[in-house]
């Protein structure tokens, strides 16, 4: 387990001070202009990393350490300072457990009416990233935030189209280009996967599509030609900051 610890009391907002939202808040990916990254559910805890700078503040979120800016006011208005913590680190035996909550969170999930958002994690409109935090988060499962951080996470599970029988239900399915992952999905099983994808390439919102090469359906042929490969979560988060 990792401690998180308790910054300054002397100034509510000084460097290294730990909050708990009481509310949802919008974070953003720069201290200025609207570029949101993620959205941060309440209860969850952050640290302060940096002072105000025009009117934001940068933070790292304590249950996957990722780095984002939130707004100063919002922050002093629906979080409070917190006491430290423990956050327990899962192993897959727990993990496998839990599958069948996430997959039920995210097919639930999918019968909302939904459409894609950029940075979406609270739902009901998500990124493709976010589904899959989400849905591993409410079994009381954390993943790091992004696509490319969730693929580097877990441990790789060998995956062509058409050839899915090493894939269980709960693995990862990740997309992109030869360089990096740009899209996640969540395996259902027998190759079919959940996934919110956008509006040039995708469904604009959740939907299902599967690796098998004779699906014709445009979506399900753009994702099967930018497959990169499979994963499986074996153990939750720590806490820890996330390498760039």
């Amino acid at each position: 387990m990792v401690r998180l610890g308790i910054g300054d009391e002397t100034d509510p907002l000084a460097q290294n001070s730990l909050w708990q939202l009481q509310d949802p808040l919008d974070a953003y990916s720069r201290p200025q202009g609207p570029g949101l990254a993620t959205q941060v559910a309440a209860g969850r805890r952050l640290r302060v990393l940096e002072g105000i700078t025009n009117g934001r503040l940068r933070v790292r979120l304590l249950e996957d350490g990722y780095p984002c800016w939130l707004e100063a006011s919002e922050l002093r208005s629906h979080g409070r300072p917190a006491a430290a913590a423990l956050l327990p680190r899962l192993q897959r035996t727990t993990i496998a457990q839990r599958l069948e909550q996430v997959l039920s969170f995210a097919l639930t999930a999918k019968q909302k009416p939904n459409v894609y958002l950029w940075g979406g994690n609270l739902g009901p409109d998500f990124d493709c990233s976010g589904l899959i935090q989400t849905s591993f988060a409410a079994a009381g499962i954390w993943l790091p935030r992004d696509a490319y951080l969730q693929e580097r996470f877990c441990q790789p599970v060998a995956v062509q189209p058409g050839v899915t029988s090493l894939l269980e239900p709960g693995d990862l399915i990740f997309f992109g280009t030869a360089r990096r992952c740009t899209h996640v999905g969540l395996h259902l099983g027998d190759g079919r996967y959940l996934h919110s994808s956008g509006r040039e390439h995708g469904r604009n919102g959740l939907g299902i599509d599967d690796l098998n090469p004779r699906n014709q359906d445009p979506v399900a042929r753009h994702y099967r030609q930018e497959l990169r490969g499979a994963g499986r979560v074996m153990h939750s988060h720590d806490g820890s900051p996330l390498p760039p």
